[in-house]
C-alpha cells in the first residue's frame, strides 16, 4: 500500500528553507550528542565492571598470601570468634570490601560479615577456586550483586587447604557510573550548544542567500528559471567571475552557431575557447563596454548587452537584428532609388522646359540636337558599364549609383581597365560588397576639393577584385584596421539602423567566401579599399 506524502504544513513544519534547514541541523547535532554519549557510556560501564572484579580479586590475593589465614583453617573449627573470621573482618574493614569470605575444601565458610552464616555451605560454586584456579565474575549472592575475586587459599607446602572469596558491592559501581553521567551529560550539552551555534549561523548564511524562500518555492524558481531560459526568443550566457560560460540557453545556441547541445558542452569552459577571439567575445567578457552594442556572428548581426551579477559573473542578452540590417539596407537601397529617381526627375523637368522653349521658339534644328545629346549622354554611360560589367545586378548598381553621385556633384568613374563577366557564384554579395563602398566613398568624396569616386572590378582566373577609390580624407595608417570593427564609425547614425556595420560585413562577406577586404592609400591621397574573392567566378 502507498502513503501519500505529508506536507510539512499538514506536519505542522515551517515552510520556510531556512527553518526547516536549522531545524535538522539541530536535530542531527543533538542526535550525534545522544550518539556519543551512549556510545561513550557502554564501554565506562564494562570498564567500571572490570575494574571491580580486578580490584577483588586483588585483595582476594593479599588475604590468601597471608601464612596465618591458611594456618588458621587448618588449625581452629568455623567459629565466629575463630582468628581466620578475625583476620578477614579486618581485610575487609581495611579494604573497604562488601564481604571476606575464607572456605574449606569442603566449601564450608570459615569467616562471613554475617557471623550466622559461618558454618554453611557457600551459595556459588567454589569448584575453580578449590581446583586452583583465580576466578573474576559478576554474580549474584546472599548478599545481592557484587564484582566477585576467587583465589586458592595455600598452605606452606603448597598444598590447597581452601579458598578466599572477595566480593565488593555492585551498587558501588553502579554509583561510579551514574556519578560519571552529569560530567559527562555537561560536555554533551556544550557540544549540542557549539553545534546549535553553529546550525543557527550558518543558517542565517543560507537565509541570506536563498532570500528567505521555501524548499518548493525554491523548487519553482528553478524550474520556471529552465522554462522561460529555453522558451524565450533572446539569447542568454551566464558567465562565472573567472570568466567561464555557466549557461547558454538554446537561442543563444543558435544565434551563435554553437552546437545543439552547448548547454552541456560549454558548461565551465572559457568564453573564448567556445567563441574564439574577437569582438563578440570582447563584448559578452565586458572587455568593450556600453549598452546595444553592435557585434557579427557568422552571417548574423547581432545586438548584445551585458548585466553583472553580485557574485562578480555576468549576464548578457543577444538579439538578432540580421533581418532588421536587412530591411535598413533594402531601405537604404530604396532610398537610394528614389534620391535617383528624383535626380533625373528634376534634370528630365529641366530638359523638357529647355526643349519646350527651344519649340516655342522655332529652333526645330537645335531642339532635335539636344535631345539627341541628352539620350546619347545616357545611353553612353549604361553601355559604358554593361560593356565592362556583364552582370546584370553590378551594371544596374553602378547606373544608379551614377546616377546619384551625379545628383551630389561626385563623378563616378568606372576604371578603363575593368571587365568582369558574366559568370559570378555569388552576385548578390558582390553587390552588397560593391553597394557599402561606393556609398562609402560618395560620402568621403562629396565634400572634397576636386571629388571623384572610381570603381575597378577585375576577374583573374576564378577570382573576382575589385577596387573603390575616392578623393576623400583618406583613413589613417593606425585605423586601417579599427574601420572594419563592427559599430566603429565616424557618421551620425540613421534613424532606422545603427552605424558601423557595413565595414564590417564588407570584410565577413569576403572572408566568408575565402577571401579578404584591405583599406589603403589611393595614389590622389584618397582611401583605396580592395577586395578579393577567390573562386567567385564559375
Amino acid at each position: 500500500m502507498r502513503f501519500p506524502l505529508l506536507s510539512a504544513r499538514r506536519l505542522g513544519l515551517p515552510r520556510r528553507a531556512v527553518s526547516q534547514i536549522l531545524l535538522t541541523q539541530l536535530a542531527i547535532a543533538a542526535g550525534v550528542a545522544v550518539l556519543a554519549t551512549g556510545l561513550f557510556l557502554a564501554p565506562l560501564s564494562a570498564q567500571l565492571d572490570d575494574q571491580a572484579m580486578r580490584r577483588a580479586l586483588a585483595i582476594a590475593q593479599s588475604a590468601a598470601a597471608d601464612p596465618a589465614l591458611a594456618a588458621g583453617v587448618l588449625s581452629s573449627g568455623a567459629s565466629a570468634d575463630s582468628p581466620v573470621q578475625s583476620s578477614a573482618e579486618r581485610i575487609r574493614r581495611a579494604t573497604g570490601a562488601e564481604y571476606v569470605v575464607v572456605l574449606d575444601l569442603d566449601g564450608i565458610r570459615r569467616s562471613h560479615p554475617s557471623a550466622d552464616r559461618i558454618g554453611l555451605p557457600v551459595s556459588t560454586d567454589p569448584s575453580d577456586a578449590l581446583a586452583g584456579r583465580e576466578v573474576m565474575e559478576i554474580d549474584e549472592g546472599t548478599l545481592g550483586r557484587s564484582a566477585r575475586g576467587k583465589v586458592p587459599l595455600l598452605a606452606a607446602d603448597g598444598e590447597i587447604v581452601g579458598a578466599v572469596s572477595v566480593g565488593i558491592a555492585y551498587d558501588s559501581v553502579r554509583d561510579r557510573l551514574l556519578g560519571a553521567i552529569p560530567g559527562l551529560l555537561a560536555y554533551a550539552g556544550g557540544a549540542l550548544a557549539a553545534g546549535a551555534l553553529a546550525a543557527c549561523l550558518l543558517s542565517r548564511r543560507i537565509q541570506r542567500q536563498t532570500r528567505d524562500l521555501a524548499f518548493s518555492d525554491i523548487a519553482g524558481l528553478l524550474a520556471e528559471r529552465e522554462a522561460m531560459l529555453h522558451s524565450i526568443r533572446e539569447g542568454v550566457i551566464a558567465l562565472a567571475p573567472d570568466g567561464r560560460v555557466r549557461l547558454v540557453n538554446d537561442e543563444a545556441a543558435r544565434l551563435l552557431g554553437l552546437a545543439p547541445d552547448a548547454a552541456d558542452s560549454c558548461a565551465g569552459r572559457p568564453l573564448e575557447d567556445v567563441l574564439g577571439t574577437g569582438r563578440t567575445a570582447d563584448v559578452l567578457s565586458g572587455r568593450v563596454t556600453g549598452r546595444d552594442l553592435l557585434t557579427v556572428q557568422g552571417s548574423r548581426v547581432l545586438v548584445a548587452n551585458r548585466m553583472p551579477t553580485e557574485d562578480g559573473g555576468a549576464v548578457a542578452t543577444l538579439r538578432d537584428r540580421t533581418e532588421l540590417e536587412h530591411l535598413g539596407r533594402e531601405l537604404d537601397s530604396t532610398r537610394g532609388l528614389i534620391d535617383a529617381l528624383r535626380a533625373q526627375d528634376h534634370e528630365h523637368a529641366n530638359r523638357l522646359h529647355t526643349l519646350l522653349g527651344l519649340l516655342e521658339l522655332g529652333l526645330h534644328e537645335e531642339a532635335v540636337e539636344f535631345v539627341t545629346e541628352v539620350a546619347g549622354v545616357h545611353r553612353t554611360t549604361a553601355e559604358q558599364v554593361t560593356e565592362k560589367v556583364h552582370d546584370p545586378l553590378l551594371a544596374a548598381l553602378l547606373v544608379g549609383k551614377a546616377t546619384v553621385a551625379a545628383e551630389r556633384g561626385v563623378p563616378l568613374r568606372l576604371a578603363g581597365t575593368s571587365l568582369l563577366p558574366d559568370r559570378l557564384v555569388d552576385p548578390g554579395g558582390l553587390v552588397t560588397i560593391l553597394g557599402n563602398l561606393v556609398d562609402n566613398a560618395l560620402d568621403a568624396a562629396a565634400g572634397s576639393a576636386a571629388p571623384l569616386v572610381e570603381v575597378e572590378l577585375r576577374a583573374e582566373g576564378r577570382t573576382a577584385v575589385l577596387w573603390v577609390r575616392d578623393s576623400g580624407p583618406g583613413v589613417p595608417a593606425a585605423r586601417r584596421e579599427e574601420i572594419f570593427t563592427e559599430g566603429w564609425s565616424t557618421k551620425q547614425p540613421k534613424a532606422h539602423r545603427e552605424r558601423g556595420l557595413g565595414l564590417a560585413l564588407v570584410r565577413r562577406l569576403a572572408e566568408r567566401q575565402g577571401g579578404s577586404a584591405r583599406a589603403g592609400e589611393a595614389a590622389d591621397g584618397g582611401a583605396e579599399f580592395s577586395v578579393v574573392l577567390p573562386e567567385a567566378l564559375r
